[in-house]
C-alpha cells in the first residue's frame, strides 16, 4: 500500500497522536496550534480524521500549574479506562512543563467527562524524575510490564533534552526509578539545542523500537530510534542501541521540512505499520501573532522569529517498512 506523505492528514496539528482501539475506530489529538487546550476526534478512517468533528475536551487553567503551553496529549486506554498524558507549564513560569494525567469518566472520552488526576508521579524514593523540564511522555507494555517513557532535562532551559523510562505501577505512578534511555551524543541530535524528544514505540518481530525527535523544531528536526530486545531488560542500558544517522530528516525535493514527534498505527487492515509524524511545507518558520497567547508582550518582530508559534506543522503518514534485517525504514514517498 503507497501512502502520500506529502499531503497532511490533518493540517495545524503538531505532535499527532493515533489510536486504533477495539472499537474499531481511530482517535486522534496533538497540539493545537494556541496550546490551550485537549482536542479529540475520531474516524473509522484515517481519512476520516480529516473532516471528523472536533471535540474540546479539556482547557487550561487561568493561571498556577496547567495555564501554558498545553502540549502534545496522548490518548491511551489503560486497564478499562481512558486517560490522557500531555505537558503544560505555568503563566508565570513558562518553561515550567510536567506531565500531567486526565482520566475519562465513562467510556466515550469525546463527550464523557475528564477528571484532573494532577501530575505524574514519580516512584517511591525517586528524587530526579518530573523535578524540570518534562514533556512528550508515551506508554508501552512488554512482558506483562507497562512502561513510562519521557523527555527531561535539567539545569534549565537551555540544558540537554534526554529520553527516560521507568516501569509503571499504575496509571498515575511509577514503580521503578528512571532509567536514561538516551541523550543527545551525535551532531544531529545537537542542532541549536541538545535534544532528544517526542518517544514513540514500535513493535516489529521480536524486537521494540522507540523512535524519537532531535534538535531545534525548524528544519533541522529529524528522527532516530533506539532497539532493543523484546526479552532483555529494558532497564539495562546494555539492551538498547542508537541508530547512528537519522532515519527521517528534512527532504527539500519533496517539501518535508523538519519531521517528527510522531506515534504509530496501523492501517485499516490492522496489519501495516504507520507513522503518523508532523512537518511543515517550507523552510523557514513564522510566528503568527494570531496563536499567540494574549499575556505574550514581546514584541511582533520577536514573535514572528518564534517557530513554536507558526502553526503550519501537519499531521502525516508514512508506511512503515522493513529491510532484511528487520529494522523499520522511513521513506517518503
Amino acid at each position: 500500500m503507497t501512502i502520500a506523505t506529502n499531503s497532511p492528514l490533518v493540517e495545524q496539528r503538531a505532535d499527532p497522536f493515533v489510536y486504533k482501539h477495539t472499537d474499531g475506530f481511530y482517535y486522534f489529538t496533538g497540539s493545537v496550534p494556541t496550546y490551550d487546550r485537549i482536542e479529540l476526534r475520531r474516524a473509522k478512517t484515517l481519512a476520516g480524521l480529516q473532516t471528523a468533528e472536533t471535540f474540546d475536551v479539556w482547557f487550561k487553567h487561568d493561571a498556577g500549574p496547567m495555564s501554558r503551553h498545553v502540549w502534545a496529549p496522548e490518548i491511551h486506554y489503560l486497564d478499562g479506562k481512558w486517560y490522557i498524558y500531555f505537558a503544560a507549564s505555568q503563566e508565570d513560569d513558562i518553561w515550567a512543563l510536567r506531565p500531567y494525567v486526565l482520566e475519562c469518566q465513562g467510556q466515550d472520552p469525546l463527550n464523557d467527562e475528564w477528571l484532573e488526576l494532577g501530575m505524574m508521579q514519580a516512584a517511591d524514593g525517586d528524587n530526579k524524575s518530573f523535578i524540570d523540564f518534562s514533556l512528550d511522555a508515551t506508554i508501552f507494555e512488554n512482558q506483562g510490564k507497562r512502561y513510562f517513557c519521557w523527555a527531561e532535562k535539567t539545569g534549565g532551559q537551555f540544558a540537554a533534552s534526554n529520553l527516560y523510562l521507568a516501569e509503571m505501577e499504575s496509571p498515575i505512578k511509577l514503580k521503578t526509578t528512571q532509567f536514561m534511555l538516551t541523550t543527545p551524543d551525535y551532531d544531529w541530535e545537537r542542532v541549536d539545542f541538545w535534544v532528544n524528544e517526542g518517544p514513540a514505540v514500535l513493535k516489529h518481530d521480536g524486537k521494540i523500537f522507540i523512535t524519537f525527535s532531535a534538535s531545534a523544531t525548524g528544519a533541522c528536526y529529524c528522527m532516530g530510534y533506539m532497539e532493543a530486545d523484546e526479552n532483555s531488560d529494558l532497564l539495562d542500558r546494555n539492551s538498547w542501541k542508537k541508530t547512528r544517522q537519522p532515519v527521517l530528516g528534512t527532504d527539500y525535493d519533496k517539501k518535508i521540512y523538519g519531521p517528527g514527534h510522531n506515534s504509530f498505527t496501523v492501517a485499516e487492515d490492522d496489519v501495516t505499520p504507520l507513522c503518523i509524524y508532523h512537518a511543515r511545507d517550507y523552510e523557514e518558520a513564522v510566528g503568527d501573532p494570531a496563536v499567540v497567547p494574549k499575556t505574550d508582550t514581546r514584541p511582533l518582530e520577536e514573535i514572528k522569529k518564534d517557530p513554536l508559534y507558526d502553526p503550519n506543522r501537519h499531521a502525516r503518514v508514512l508506511e512503515v517498512k522493513f529491510d532484511a534485517d528487520g529494522k523499520p525504514l522511513f521513506e517518503l514517498y
